[in-house]
């Protein structure tokens, strides 16, 4: 019965029969809805028109603070809040003065109660836009963005109501054009709206390749997109959803920003067991792109919580890899720089009742549904007693722990804050036997630092509860905890574990195999750090979970290299070639530049000789239907020399197999122009160059039902093809690890760090994307 009351109540405030019963369908909502429509009704004693049932909908539906119910139900029924912008305006401000009591007189003013818009007012303000914009309204007629005009109507008249101005520009825009015609009705091409997203998109990236701020920090913030728009402003953190509030967070706030000047802060904070991967690579430019385009400051904390599995080279190589994408922290700290103060508030939580040791081993902890601790509801000064002889080394591991007394969102109940490891600590020594756990410990770093955006990857979601409960429980700044999706990359494997694996198999060397994703391999492969972070930029923030294509960070890093990476030759299967007329008693010296189409860029020198070599590929006795390469009676030109080779003579060897050619040669200029111009090399050096593909020859190599032997037997067994006497100009004689070439042809590489001299070579990636890769 009380649902049928409850279902003719709804509509009655003009809610279909459909969208009344699933009203009735979320709890919450439908008992807000009744108080208030309740409490309309006895104030207006009267049935309740739609735009007033409208607008007490929307009340109830958005509305955090019940507290404010009643309030805002009274300003709606009796007309002094009669418009969807005054009910905006209503809410924003009681979200962001939580504290009573309220300022009648400035929620008043806040909210244009009392305000009037007339008829002619939204007639001026509309004319006023549409002749602002008049030509062009008449060349694109209605393909124009009324959307424009209603805004700017809205912008000089704040509490109008939206419709009413919605009608006017109809009714303006119709007198100015007249009735729609047939070309009004015609989509705009969608290839001009594809250029106008690239235009975009590549005015954005090179704003952040230069490192713009100021006035492009927009431009910066599109590339932060999704999400990081919804942020809130420092100081603010009461706005965000979900935040919770306490008798002294406003208080709290007030210190935060006296302390902080209003200054965004952010931090990246790895745990230092393992080499940083691609993932990482989007939380780095995520957090401190996030602080830059704000004027902020980022930190870079290690969180140095379990001194098992930490070692001196992970923290090298993460700072390392932080700095050479391009970032530099605020400030480099670790959470054992906190471990006296965090372990005078685990002694603080025990007093206040809200932590206790418990006994109970890991494996009991384990599972969705794991019973209560026994020792749960001990008392106080027996706990602390007790945490002090964990202190003092009076447990075995695993025989005690800290337990905190709150239930997170995934089911897990009363997570642990401190356990025993008699692990000595790369930076404290002996000093601690008990550490804290991350759950415990990443919530009070970020209050000490007064972080303002806790940025975190979407698993972390579940210990939101415990971040904002732990904060509050001991009456500290609470920043906010914002989720966002991880990056993942198809054809890879990221895990240490799996590494690990790989690397005990001899799958891959190490860690920096140029094969893998992590940061460490990619910068070894050539990669350069721009690339990676144009590639974060153009994937974006979002809270969903992005798995993205090798292919299209290639891309990436094919457009910093196109711009960054000199040009020399290379031959990989070499063919000696003879010729028998060369131009000179000696060899001659070629200037190449280092970037044909920008030759500004300088040139280096190559020596042309009488013998070069040629790609095998390059030449064929019998050639197939558009080969354009050397060939009988086919000439071919060589590039940057100005000359055309033509073949007289094919030598081979015993077996029948090619093993040098004879030709002539004249000046380009001197007859028809040849159909191709090949690359060459004459007094080369001799490198090992190594060709890279995928590691993985499905996808998801993680996924069972793709790969049900795991992801081992996925492996690749081209993935790896070492060219070993590769034939290079000289001009990269005196190259330094991790100098990048584009070798004409053939692609972009690198200079491996194991390299002597640039005798060794990694393929970064080929000059076009591989199309059979999708």
């Amino acid at each position: 019965m009380a649902a049928l009351d409850s279902l003719s109540l709804f509509t009655g405030l003009g809610l279909s029969e459909q969208k009344a019963r699933e009203t009735l369908k979320n709890q919450t909502l439908s008992s807000q809805l009744r108080e208030a429509a309740t409490q309309a009704q006895q104030t207006l004693g009267s049935t309740i028109d739609k735009a007033t049932g409208t607008l007490l909908y929307g009340l109830a539906s958005r509305l955090r603070d019940t507290r404010r119910l009643s309030f805002l139900v009274s300003y709606i029924a009796s007309k002094k809040i009669h418009t969807e912008p005054q009910l905006s305006a209503a809410l924003e401000y009681v979200r962001s003065h939580p504290l009573d009591p309220i300022d009648t007189a400035d929620f008043e003013q806040e909210c244009g109660v009392g305000v009037t818009v007339t008829p002619e007012q939204i007639e001026e303000a509309v004319e006023a836009a549409i002749n602002k914009h008049r030509p062009q309204l008449l060349v694109e007629r209605y393909r124009f963005n009324m959307g424009l005009l209603m805004g700017e109507a809205r912008a000089v008249l704040k509490w109008a109501d939206g419709k009413m101005i919605k009608n006017e520009v109809d009714m303006q825009v119709l007198h100015l054009l007249g009735p729609k015609m047939e070309a009004d009705l015609e989509k705009k091409p969608k290839v001009a709206k594809a250029r106008l997203e690239e235009t975009d998109r590549r005015t954005a990236k090179d704003m952040i390749e230069n490192g713009e701020t100021a006035d492009q920090t927009l431009s910066l913030m599109e590339q932060l997109r999704g999400e990081a728009l919804k942020f809130h402003k420092p100081g603010e953190n009461y706005k965000t959803p979900g935040y919770v509030m306490t008798p002294h967070t406003m208080n709290l706030l007030k210190q935060h920003l006296e302390i902080t000047g209003g200054q965004v802060r952010t931090r990246f904070p790895p745990e230092p067991n393992g080499i940083l991967h691609i993932g990482h690579a989007k939380a780095i430019s995520f957090n401190f792109g996030y602080a830059k385009a704000n004027n902020g400051i980022c930190f870079l904390r290690f969180d140095d919580t379990n001194p098992e599995k930490e070692e001196a080279k992970f923290f090298t190589a993460i700072y390392d890899m932080v700095a050479w994408l391009g970032y530099t922290p605020y400030r480099v700290t670790y959470a054992s720089d906190y471990f006296d103060q965090l372990y005078a508030w685990a002694v603080e939580l025990i007093r206040r009742g809200l932590a206790y040791v418990c006994h109970q081993r890991g494996e009991d902890l384990k599972g969705h549904n794991p019973l209560p601790s026994p020792w749960r509801d001990r008392p106080m000064e027996e706990s602390l007693l007790l945490f002090e002889a964990m202190r003092k080394g009076k447990f075995s591991e695993g025989e005690a722990t800290l337990r905190m007394k709150l239930l997170m969102e995934d089911g897990k109940m009363d997570p642990v804050a401190y356990r025993v490891k008699y692990t000595p600590h790369h930076r404290t020594g002996d000093k601690w036997c008990i550490y804290p756990t991350y759950d415990y410990t990443h919530c009070l770093c970020d209050s000490i630092e007064h972080i303002t955006h806790s940025l975190c990857t979407k698993e972390f979601q579940a210990r939101r509860s415990s971040y904002f409960w732990l904060c509050n429980a001991l009456d500290v700044y609470c920043p906010v905890q914002w989720e966002y999706g991880r990056l993942n990359l198809h054809y890879a494997v990221v895990s240490k574990r799996k590494i690990l694996q790989l690397v005990a198999t001899g799958a891959v060397r190490d860690w920096d195999d140029p094969r893998l994703f992590t940061l460490t391999a990619l910068r070894r492969r050539g990669f350069p750090p721009e690339g990676i972070n144009n590639f974060c930029a153009r994937v974006g923030v979002t809270v969903a979970q992005t798995t993205m294509e090798p292919h299209l960070l290639e891309a990436c890093v094919r457009d910093v290299l196109n711009d960054t990476a000199p040009r020399a030759m290379a031959v990989l299967e070499s063919l000696r070639v003879t010729i028998t007329n060369f131009p000179a008693a000696k060899s001659l010296d070629i200037q190449v530049p280092n970037f044909p189409a920008d030759e500004t860029k300088g040139f280096h020198q190559v020596p042309f000789a009488p013998i070069v070599f040629i790609e095998r590929t390059d030449f064929k006795e019998e050639p197939e239907p558009g080969f354009k390469r050397l060939a009988w009676g086919q000439p071919v030109g060589l590039r940057h020399t100005g000359y055309v080779i033509e073949l007289q003579r094919v030598i081979k060897g015993p077996s029948g197999c090619v093993e040098s050619l004879e030709v002539t040669c004249r000046r380009a200029d001197a007859g028809e122009k040849p159909k191709a111009f090949i690359h060459w090399v004459s007094q080369p050096l001799t490198c090992e160059v190594r060709l890279y593909e995928r590691l993985f020859q499905h996808k998801n190599p993680e996924d069972p039902t793709e790969v049900p032997g795991g992801f081992l037997s996925d492996l690749n067994p081209a993935s790896l093809r070492v060219v070993e006497a590769a034939l290079v100009d000289c001009s990269v004689a005196l190259a330094k690890p991790f100098n990048k070439f584009q070798f004409e042809r053939l692609g972009y590489f690198s200079v491996d760090p194991d390299s002597h001299q640039g005798k060794l070579f990694n393929r970064t990636v080929t000059l076009k994307e591989d199309p059979g890769k999708v």
